[in-house]
């Protein structure tokens, strides 16, 4: 099979490399043009025959929205794009109904793998017409781990960043757990060697897991952490997250502290932590330290 593939970063170049490595063929476009196949979307579209299909993977919103509507200007109808990036499930649906009018269809694809993916192959969660989906079997089948797994058409339009979506929010709590269980075991006294209670956990214990694996490969690399800040970006997704939770009134305690977390860690000198220890000194004489 033959595919455009639009943004070769991290994610992009390597699925490019696994494509290419199940036997299709992969025209690549990128602004770097160290790593580019082609100088332009248009001489992209020119190099494949139709019906063609291509994947975007740029980051969310305006990045994507322009190379959607560049492409809109490009291809003909029965061509199919494909947004494998982070974008928001509403969005999806814009995109589907504005390439729709010219007879283009759109599919909405989560990919989970991050720098891994090349070797152990992307989780696929997949939206839009069944029609359009069977069409990109192919390419689905060669970015997808092995074994029966790693795959799956989840609705319609917007299901699959919707899918992906969730898998972040989820993804946001089970990180917040280890680096809590993580702080608590480093600051006791008892425990000595905490990189190797992490280790212990990889095997037989209900809370192993790849996330556990990647934490002790980096008490590995640095056994306290000592050369980290305490500080972490949040991507957007986690915030979609509790909003979507909010509009369709279901709790998520856990993924909506795990983001708030992520805000907190953003604060040198918490302006909330001055007011709580104000509090306790009013109404209980705790003592409080002085900036200076």
């Amino acid at each position: 099979m033959q595919i455009g593939l639009i943004g070769l970063g991290k994610m992009g170049g390597n699925m490019r490399e696994r494509i290419r490595r199940s036997g299709h063929t992969v025209v690549g476009y990128d602004r770097n043009p160290e790593v580019s196949d082609v100088s332009s979307l248009a001489e992209l579209v020119e190099k494949l025959e139709a019906p063609r299909v291509l994947w975007v993977m740029v980051p969310a919103g305006a990045a994507t929205q322009s190379v959607v509507d560049e492409l809109g200007g490009l291809l003909d109808a029965n061509d199919t794009v494909v947004d494998g990036g982070n974008s928001r499930w509403t969005d999806d649906e814009k995109h589907a109904e504005e390439l729709g009018t010219k007879g283009i269809g759109f599919v909405d694809a989560g990919v989970s793998g991050g720098v891994w993916g090349l070797q152990n192959g992307y989780a696929l969660m997949v939206g839009g017409d069944k029609d359009h989906v069977e069409r990109l079997h192919p390419i689905f089948e060669a970015l997808k781990p092995e074994g029966p797994y790693g795959y799956v058409h989840a609705g319609k339009v917007g299901a699959g960043h919707f899918s992906k979506m969730v898998h972040n929010g989820i993804e946001y709590a089970m990180m917040q757990a280890y680096a809590e269980g993580w702080e608590l075991l480093e600051k006791v006294d008892s425990v000595t060697d905490v990189r190797e209670v992490f280790r212990s956990w990889q095997d037989g214990t209900v809370i192993r897991s790849w996330l556990l694996d990647l934490a002790v490969n980096a008490l590995d690399e640095d056994e306290h952490l000592e050369r980290l800040r305490g500080f972490a970006q949040d991507s957007g997704e986690g915030r979609w997250t509790v909003e979507a939770a909010v509009d369709n009134s279901v709790p998520l305690p856990a993924i909506t502290a795990s983001l708030f977390a992520r805000f907190a860690s953003r604060q040198d000198d918490s302006p909330q932590m001055k007011m709580i220890a104000a509090l306790r000194n009013q109404f209980g004489g705790h003592a409080v330290e002085s900036k200076e």
